[in-house]
């Protein structure tokens, strides 16, 4: 068994990773069209397939195909060179009710024939069947699969999570094969969800699945093959796809897009750029041979489908996937139903997808108000130490700070507003914006708060979801202000009205924003901990704004340009590492990897014994020995839960050793 998967770039649950196997290295996600072993049509590796499915049970039964591929392997017999994945007969299961192979045959069957990842003799129960089916079919899915392990060899392992459309038998049935020593897991049975635009369901199944199987091994979701449902299954956390939809749409006169699919009798001009749409007209596909037309369709099609996987791959490495994915599931009202679905995964999602990204937050609608920056913001805020008295503002350009200075006028306030005016009350300065409702003045420049574009009309959703998010924080303020307009804007009920005649200064402290920042990316009372006593503050000589902050000579954090959060410096990691108790923060590595740590060298995931769950990828991270020593610091490549469970690749970026 050669197979290795490595994640390298992560954006909501998605993973941009290599998956390597004997006959090669996939990027992932990946498509894997579906190649028939007796009559294949095209060399699919000529239009960007690195990886390919085929049916070892068709292979099988038929006896040429079965003396040829026995003699010269799988590869040869289909002409593909790279890794291929080989199905067990589910799908003729499922289509025909019976199969004439046994579990234990067409697993040795697979390896016997070079498959690079075979597959078990699941059940494919389809949705919609009583309970008592789901779970009887479960039982013989999970029996088989234990069979499937003792009969391997060297064949690395596929095992399908079914469970019809029960959530509950889906987790049950990856946590079971979770504990199990498969390679790889696709999601089954899930066709005739996608066939009847049941998008919502599918959402639920995926998500059940996930949750619960290895951070580690790469997820397969059987049969998906339109490129419109990519970027949302991607989002999800799946990782591969296998699709003869290529070739069955083209048979039946049919054309791929991202936004749906065409009719060719119904085109007057071709839908893209491709080869095949750039050089031929639609009249002309219509007026040719049916299998010269169908070749030519099939070939447009595998080139969108690839031209889609391409731009979710980039836009993870971006971390604009979120911005794809709703784009993407516009293109029909129940995928649209879908995205919707998700949003109750939110806090889940969150713990997955990075805190800081290259990309700013694009709000293209109300769904973007259920993406894990919004709850993580919302989640961070409440835990916030409160000042006595808080004034709202409506929001400004960006950033908030650089652009109020002072404010007089009609403010509505419960509580001391005299104590306010006079300064004798300290005054917390925060604008209301969307998406992230409530944001003090300190933390305007962090991401995604100063990195954000929403459009300057706002939906309904939007208002509403601000509302509830300003009264919230509102809640044991012992003193409000709220700027009038903003006020009236969503009605909030407030005791008294006043002017403000002599202007309030709306100017923030430097210590006081950067105590702040470290309370929101780390935890309360982080602030005090970095930035006790003496604290210089070097600017910006371009921009005027905070770069380095120094206790007399020696450095204790950097604030990053790009995204304006707190990068460590040796002073600030052992006052970090002092401050937080013991696993917050921390990755623990062991006695082998404890000289290379203290050496600045990278933290690699199989010598991590512990770590603190709650990390996220891109986060600062402090990297300790058992005995809770701090050995070095860094940045995290992966979240906690990867982190625990990967035995392969980086897990932290080691920054600085020799603590």
């Amino acid at each position: 068994m050669t197979m290795n998967f490595q994640i390298k770039y992560k954006d909501a649950r998605a993973r941009v990773g290599v998956l390597t196997t004997t006959h090669g290295r996939i990027r992932t996600p990946a498509l894997m069209p579906v190649v028939h072993p007796g009559r294949q049509t095209m060399p699919v590796s000529e239009y960007g397939a690195e990886i390919v499915i085929t049916n070892a049970y068709l292979i099988y039964k038929n006896q040429d195909l079965r003396e040829r591929a026995l003699e010269e392997g799988v590869h040869s017999l289909i002409d593909f060179p790279g890794p291929i994945v080989t199905d067990s007969g589910s799908f003729q299961l499922s289509t025909y009710g019976e199969l004439e192979v046994t579990n234990p045959e067409i697993i040795c069957f697979q390896e016997a024939i070079g498959t690079d990842i075979g597959t078990s003799l699941d059940i494919p129960t389809p949705p919609d069947v009583k309970r008592k089916r789901a779970e009887d079919d479960l039982v013989v899915t999970l029996e088989r699969a234990r069979e499937a392990l003792e009969l391997r060899g060297n064949l690395s392992l596929n095992s399908v999570v079914q469970g019809s459309t029960y959530p509950d038998l889906r987790s049950k049935c990856a946590q079971e094969l979770a504990q199990m020593d498969f390679q790889a897991h696709p999601i089954g049975a899930v066709v005739p969800l996608m066939e009847s635009y049941r998008y919502r369901e599918l959402v639920e199944v995926v998500m059940a699945s996930v949750e619960y199987l290895p951070q580690s091994r790469p997820r397969h979701l059987m049969g998906a093959g339109h490129p419109m449902v990519f970027a949302l299954a991607v989002a999800m956390g799946c990782d591969l796809f296998d699709s003869a939809a290529y070739i069955l749409y083209a048979q039946d006169g049919r054309l791929l897009m991202p936004s749906g699919t065409y009719k060719l009798e119904n085109l007057v001009e071709m839908p893209c750029t491709c080869p095949v749409c750039s050089n031929h007209s639609p009249g002309e596909l219509r007026s040719m041979d049916e299998d010269e037309r169908t070749l030519l369709l099939a070939q447009h099609n595998l080139a969108i489908s690839f031209a889609e996987i391409r731009m979710i791959r980039q836009a993870i490495v971006e971390g604009s996937l979120w911005e794809l994915v709703e784009q993407r599931c516009r293109a029909h009202p129940y995928l649209l139903d879908g995205l919707r679905r998700l949003g109750a995964y939110q806090e889940g999602l969150e713990s997955y997808d990075p805190p800081y990204k290259k990309s700013a937050f694009f709000y293209t609608g109300p769904e973007s108000l259920m993406r894990p920056e919004v709850h993580r913001h919302w989640e961070k805020i409440k835990k916030l130490p409160r000042k006595e008295a808080v004034l709202l503002l409506s929001p400004v350009a960006k950033p908030y700070s650089q652009n109020l200075t002072h404010y007089l006028g009609v403010v509505h306030y419960r509580g001391d507003c005299e104590g306010v005016v006079e300064g004798k009350v300290p005054l917390q300065l925060a604008v209301v914006d969307v998406p992230f409702g409530v944001i003090p003045l300190e933390l305007d420049q962090v991401y995604p708060l100063a990195q954000n574009e929403t459009p300057t009309i706002m939906d309904r959703d939007a208002h509403h979801q601000v509302k509830e998010m300003v009264e919230e924080y509102l809640e044991g303020c012992e003193t409000v202000l709220v700027e009038g307009e903003l006020a009236r804007k969503y009605q909030l009920e407030l005791d008294e009205e006043a002017t403000i005649i002599n202007p309030l200064p709306l100017d923030t402290i430097d210590l006081e924003r950067v105590r702040m920042i470290a309370d929101y990316q780390f935890q309360a009372g982080a602030g005090r901990a970095l930035f006790d006593g003496q604290v210089r503050v070097v600017k910006s000589r371009k921009t005027g704004k905070i770069r380095h902050l120094y206790q007399g000579e020696d450095l204790i954090a950097t604030l990053r340009a790009s995204d304006g959060v707190l990068v460590l410096a040796a002073l600030g990691a052992r006052r970090l590492h002092q401050y937080l108790p013991y696993p917050l923060n921390r990755v623990v590595v062991n006695e082998e990897a404890e000289p290379f740590a203290r050496e600045g060298k990278s933290i690699f995931a199989k010598f991590v014994i512990d770590c603190d769950i709650d990390i996220h990828a891109q986060e600062e991270v402090l990297i300790v020995n058992s005995e809770d020593e701090l050995l070095a610091f860094g940045k995290s490549i992966l979240n906690g839960r990867e982190i625990i469970d990967f035995q392969t690749g980086q897990a932290v970026k080691t920054r600085k050793g020799g603590l």
